[in-house]
């Protein structure tokens, strides 16, 4: 895979943790060929959920049609990066202008 996608918003309860299950399995089911869900982390009052791909343009429009109507998704950050690089560009929200906080990069 050549792109990794992280999605992110605050979370600190176990309702916000069952919440990102839910959102897990549902980008699970709805992520097209040549996209996959690679894992989450929670904690330090966040939650992020990371996705292979290959291709960012599909994969997002999937990520933005699966969680359009999520409570979570106004709260959400989405960025990108290319997998031998560290440096993530933010997709979501367009006039976000900061780097996402407190990704790990595995």
């Amino acid at each position: 895979m050549k792109y990794q996608l992280v999605l992110q918003w605050p979370a600190s309860s176990i309702q916000d943790f069952d919440a990102m299950i839910a959102i897990e399995n549902k980008l699970i089911e709805n992520l097209g060929e040549g996209s996959e869900v690679d894992g989450h982390d929670f904690g330090s009052g966040e939650v992020n959920i990371f996705i292979l791909t290959d291709d960012l343009k599909r994969a997002f429009s999937e990520v933005e049609a699966s969680l359009n109507n999520d409570d979570s998704w106004p709260n959400a950050r989405v960025a990108y990066r290319e997998i031998t690089k560290d440096h993530y560009t933010i997709l979501y929200p367009e006039d976000l202008n900061t780097s996402l906080d407190k990704v790990s990069l595995r």
